[in-house]
């Protein structure tokens, strides 16, 4: 734990910072919360009946034999957590929640944005309360959807907003403030607008935790459309376990980022979880892959107290599910597997080796999505990722070159006498 003198130190050097850089959410819902359109996510949201395609692929009973994340602690660094939400209500550490958005914000026409009394503990965009119950949902009668992790504690740390306010200084307090709440495990959905290296404050900050043993989660981004390789900040940082998003068959999905510094893929289409208000809703996005990988890591603490943050990032990405023996720059070391990495762990290990571990794992069919989508709006949808910074994006394009570049890759690799 650092002293008072630390935090005052931290602070004084976040007035004297330079400008910040832009933090953009990843992920966003891809269109207007409005409860009367129709294929649209909602707030508050229907229930979700079936057991969610993400959840089918793990043996959940199995799973929570070995661990339900209980005495750990996740800090979902985002757009602050609903705590009204039932599945959640229980899940979250009031007293630890916070608002660190930054102070006398105005609109586009200049006019101050009254906040209220957001204080961590409500979401008017929804991120962080999507976020928050991949992790830690607890089980509800009435649907199959639940947290990875349902008895970890969720920190709320509200750091941005819809409008995209949020930056790399406010991101370093939050990560700080993480640190204070004796975070086990951080996550961050959000990543820098450009490919430049930001303020050295938030690398301070990230290195700081991974000194406190935390382990530290972080979305690749979702600007691979295209074969787009770009660093994304703080993913890219030694340290940090970046994840990119799979799809049903354990590939990348095409909007995923790709690069070295991807470590681990999990779960990011057709992603079901809690929403504002109640209910569930379908997204898509890196952001909400790496909640998923963020709840095996509480797993994983959870059970084996005394390890290293390093040591369980190893184990989580050792035991995934992969079609190569090592690193691949579009999943890492492949997607993640939650039984492996609680059943297979019997000492623990420094770095992920390449040589095994590779499996080749059938999709599970999904259950019907209950949303009131239509499969032509549902494959708009797909198709559609919203970016933040300074205003709002919406590009829909195709991913097939993306798809016939991974496709060549492997005819390559198979040519060559390896596992396609």
């Amino acid at each position: 734990m650092r002293t008072e003198a630390d935090v005052t130190f931290t602070k004084r050097r976040l007035v004297a910072a330079a400008a910040a850089t832009a933090i953009t959410l990843i992920g966003l819902p891809s269109a207007p919360a409005v409860a009367d359109s129709p294929g649209q996510c909602t707030y508050p949201g229907e229930k979700y009946e079936g057991r969610p395609w993400a959840l089918q692929r793990v043996l959940l009973d199995e799973l929570w034999k070995q661990s339900t994340g209980k005495g750990v602690r996740v800090a979902v660094i985002d757009t602050g957590v609903d705590v009204k939400h039932p599945q959640l209500r229980a899940a979250v550490d009031v007293k630890a929640a916070v608002n660190l958005l930054p102070e006398n914000l105005k609109d586009e026409n200049g006019n101050k944005i009254e906040r209220g009394k957001e204080d961590g503990t409500t979401d008017t965009v929804g991120h962080g309360t999507k976020v928050a119950g991949i992790i830690a949902a607890r089980p509800a009668k009435g649907t199959g959807f639940v947290g990875l992790a349902p008895d970890a504690t969720i920190i709320p740390i509200q750091q941005n907003d819809a409008e995209g306010h949020g930056n790399t200084e406010t991101l370093a307090r939050a990560i700080d403030h993480a640190v204070d709440e004796n975070a086990d495990v951080i996550n961050i959905s959000q990543d820098t607008a450009n490919a430049v290296e930001p303020t050295p404050l938030l690398k301070q900050a990230v290195d700081r935790a991974l000194a406190e043993e935390i382990v530290v989660v972080a979305s690749a981004g979702n600007d691979g459309l295209g074969g787009n390789v770009k660093k994304t900040y703080p993913a890219s940082y030694d340290g940090v376990l970046a994840v990119a998003s799979s799809d049903r068959n354990n590939e990348r999905a095409a909007f995923s980022q790709s690069g070295d510094f991807v470590g681990i893929a999990a779960p990011g289409v057709d992603i079901i979880t809690t929403v504002p208000g109640g209910g569930h809703c379908a997204d898509n996005g890196t952001s909400f892959s790496a909640p998923y990988v963020a709840a095996v890591a509480a797993l994983v603490k959870s059970k084996h107290k005394g390890w290293e943050q390093e040591q369980i990032v190893a184990q989580l990405q050792q035991t995934a599910e992969r079609s190569t023996a090592g690193h691949d720059r579009l999943v890492g070391w492949g997607v993640v597997d939650p039984v492996r990495a609680l059943t297979e762990d019997d000492e623990p290990i420094d770095k992920p080796v390449a040589g095994g571990g590779v499996t080749n794992v059938e999709a599970p069919t999904p259950a019907k999505l209950h949303l009131g989508e239509t499969p032509e709006e549902r494959n708009a949808r797909l198709a559609t990722y919203v970016i933040v910074g300074g205003g709002v994006l919406v590009a829909a394009i195709t991913g097939g070159a993306v798809a016939l570049r991974d496709s060549r890759r492997r005819s390559r690799r198979a040519a060559a006498g390896g596992t396609p």
